[in-house]
């Protein structure tokens, strides 16, 4: 137990150094070209890199938590589910070329603490599809993230319990095997085929070695298979008023206020809940990402200070007449004109006034 302590200690420790490091000199309230201006001085690749060692020597720790009993195995699967999912988080950025300097240091870092052990696609494939087809698309019908959204039944016209369904899409049975196809296809990759599978392996064999069948279970299966897809799909349904958003022309930050939202905007309780959990490293602040995209996660908040608010802001995720979950649902039942139950708007408009997609 005092090993298991004393790795989550020495792991959160080493998580800080990259925080602070950013943290210097960091205004309250800024425009892009400041924060970026700050961010440059301060890219680095040790930081980062401490920032990722400092995830798995708390998720050591936990699988040496998992070995000790039931109650152990249960916490160890949900905070490394968080971790895995604060690890996906992190290498999102890295897509972006904002986690360390230089692409090679980015990419490199995202394949061998998260896209390797997690079995993710490739970091590059990951690039392509997020920086290129998502973000000057979001909420577009060629957005690939509207289409897996749409392919677990958030359709117009959802019934509610099939909506219900939908909002816990990979703990349902169909929702696993398609996580579990998922990492198939991302194995069988012929870039790297060989270094992939022996990453995805390294991860149980070491839990295994850590905390034996707990650590297998409880650290690795469970947190891969059910926990951590389902907070990654929490999030996706968060990031945008999918079903109904205001298409707008005009600046970055202005299109992207009219089809993003907003979390807690008024509650410091949920937003550090959220901010240390599901929505991590900035994935709270997603409408100011989606403004600038090119802003590491520690100068977000200081942002969106600097932009007008998107227009949805709600105060609760799932329950409540203002929640982001009703908001979909009514947007997907209400009535066209000819009687049939769709999404509100047109989603096929283009986006940036027809200007080249914002981002690098």
């Amino acid at each position: 137990m005092l090993l298991c302590i004393a790795l989550l200690v020495l792991g959160t420790a080493l998580r800080q150094i990259d925080r602070i490091h950013f943290r210097r000199a960091r205004p309250h309230t800024a425009g892009s070209t400041e924060l970026i201006a700050l961010q440059r001085i301060r890219s680095n690749n040790l930081t980062p890199t401490l920032l990722l060692v400092g995830q798995w020597t708390q998720i050591s720790g936990w699988w040496l938590l998992a070995a000790q009993n039931l109650l152990g195995a249960t916490v160890c699967a949900l905070a490394i589910a968080v971790h895995f999912r604060h690890l996906q988080e992190i290498s999102h950025f890295a897509v972006h070329g904002v986690l360390a300097r230089g692409r090679h240091a980015n990419l490199l870092l995202a394949e061998v603490f998260a896209h390797h052990p997690l079995a993710l696609a490739p970091a590059a494939v990951r690039r392509d599809k997020h920086v290129r087809d998502h973000h000057p698309n979001a909420t577009l019908d060629t957005d690939p993230n509207l289409a897996e959204l749409q392919a677990a039944g958030l359709r117009p016209g959802v019934a509610p319990t099939r909506f219900l369904r939908a909002l816990i899409f990979p703990l349902t049975p169909t929702g696993a095997m398609t996580t579990v196809r998922e990492i198939g296809r991302n194995l069988s990759q012929r870039s790297g085929r060989w270094h992939r599978l022996a990453g995805a392996a390294a991860t149980p064999a070491l839990a295994y070695t850590i905390g034996g069948w707990p650590a297998l279970l409880a650290g690795v299966l469970i947190p891969r298979l059910l926990l951590y897809p389902q907070f990654a799909w929490l999030s996706l349904i968060n990031e945008h008023t999918w079903f109904d958003p205001d298409p707008r022309t005009g600046s970055p930050a202005w299109v992207e206020a009219g089809r993003c939202l907003r979390l807690y905007p008024t509650n410091r309780t949920l937003t550090t809940l959220a901010a240390l959990t599901w929505l991590p490293y900035g994935d709270l602040h997603h409408y100011a990402h989606s403004a600038h995209p090119g802003i590491r996660w520690n100068y977000l908040p200081a942002l969106e200070r600097h932009l007008a608010a998107p227009h949805f802001t709600p105060n609760a995720l799932l329950f409540g007449p203002d929640s982001v979950t009703q908001r979909h649902r009514q947007a997907l039942n209400t009535p066209a004109e000819d009687g049939t139950a769709t999404a509100a708007v047109d989603r096929t408009q283009g986006a940036y006034g027809g200007s080249a997609p914002h981002g690098r």
